[in-house]
């Protein structure tokens, strides 16, 4: 439930960043003074291509491989026979499978400018036909795995969307049994001890009226109260039986595992101090105030990444959801119904809720 570190890179970024520094470094003993500009303005771009992974495009994303695809097109251009084409190409393949159409046309035009000026400068028209058809190759490469991938993907998200509705099944058989046992033990339990406190207190009556003795009242009193006590218990039982058992911890895990298949964003969830079991007002507040969050996350700032700390202290708890949109919304938004009905319900509990602007990365917490 906690964040994945990401400082290091993956085995792909290795990959993308070694397939174009090693043609530049093999490009470097025929270099002139405008190819080593090249090759070390490539080198410098290619460095954060480590760690470029995500599918979602962001403008830095979109722009660094194909700043690499223009600055190797025109070292390709100035040195034809070096292995320049193949940084170009590796990178166009990574555009066409992870960004959108946009950047894939772009990194596609910027290589057939490069093909057509380096054919039009050295005359090699029918070498350029056999670069077209690397290209084509290239291209239909990235989209095949492009296509795979979706596939999987979706398996995936079936798999999982699968195995929560199994989850939700066995959760609503196992409530239909509880509330089963709840009605045997209302109609039993409670209303056997419910008619004996009622036989009691009529008993104590008569004793009253007939004068009996204090010892006799003091002992129907006593069983009178054992017998409303234990009323008081079979209720509590029987509320408690008719509650949800999932943790506040796991229906919040399953409400970010919803989003996380719904969005494709991040979204996780952190524990701190020492988790225990909590009223149940106070634990549906906390799943309907992350409910409600999310809803907002999802109307205002679609695939956002969402943080959610559930903290514990001594006499209180704690807790914060922030979705991270990577900009600060203009202007904190007027609480609408949802926000202004979960102030009320956390009001009843002695607690606060406060929304706005995050301070520090954006985003509304």
């Amino acid at each position: 439930m906690t964040t994945r570190p990401a400082g290091f890179p993956r085995a792909q970024g290795w990959l993308r960043w070694a397939l174009v520094a090693v043609p530049m470094v093999a490009a470097m003993p025929r270099a002139g003074t405008l190819a080593w500009f090249l090759i070390g303005l490539t080198l410098v771009l290619s460095v954060p291509l480590l760690w470029i992974h995500e599918t979602r495009v962001r403008p830095l994303t979109a722009a660094l491989p194909l700043a690499v695809i223009a600055t190797t097109g025109a070292l390709w251009v100035l040195l034809p026979s070096s292995w320049a084409s193949v940084a170009m190409f590796s990178t166009t393949f990574f555009v066409v499978l992870r960004q959108t159409a946009v950047p894939i046309v772009l990194a596609v035009g910027l290589d057939l400018a490069a093909v057509t000026v380096g054919a039009a400068r050295y005359h090699v028209w029918e070498g350029a036909l056999s670069t077209y058809a690397v290209l084509a190759i290239v291209i239909l490469m990235g989209l095949n795995r492009r296509a795979r991938l979706a596939r999987l993907e979706q398996t995936e998200l079936a798999l999982a969307r699968a195995q929560t509705a199994n989850e939700e099944h066995a959760r609503a058989a196992a409530l239909a049994e509880r509330a089963r046992i709840a009605r045997e033990l209302h109609d039993v339990l409670a209303h056997s001890l419910a008619g004996l406190a009622l036989n009691l207190q009529g008993a104590r009556l008569m004793l009253v009226r007939d004068g009996a003795s204090p010892d006799a009242l003091a002992q129907i009193e006593r069983a009178q109260a054992l017998a409303s006590d234990g009323l008081a218990e079979a209720r509590k039982a029987v509320a408690a039986l008719h509650e949800d058992a999932v943790g506040v911890e796991r229906a919040i895990a399953d409400l970010l595992a919803a989003y996380r298949l719904d969005s494709g964003a991040r979204a996780d969830l952190a524990v701190e101090g020492r988790p225990r079991e909590l009223a149940p007002a106070v634990g549906t507040a906390l799943v309907r105030a992350v409910q409600e969050a999310l809803a907002n996350t999802r109307k205002h700032a679609p695939q956002a990444e969402v943080d959610v700390t559930l903290g514990y202290t001594d006499g209180s708890v704690e807790l914060t959801v922030a979705d991270r949109q990577g900009r600060r919304p203009p202007e904190a938004p007027a609480a609408g119904y949802g926000l202004r009905g979960m102030g009320e319900r956390v009001a009843l509990l002695d607690g606060r809720l406060d929304s706005g602007p995050g301070r520090t990365d954006g985003g509304f917490t």
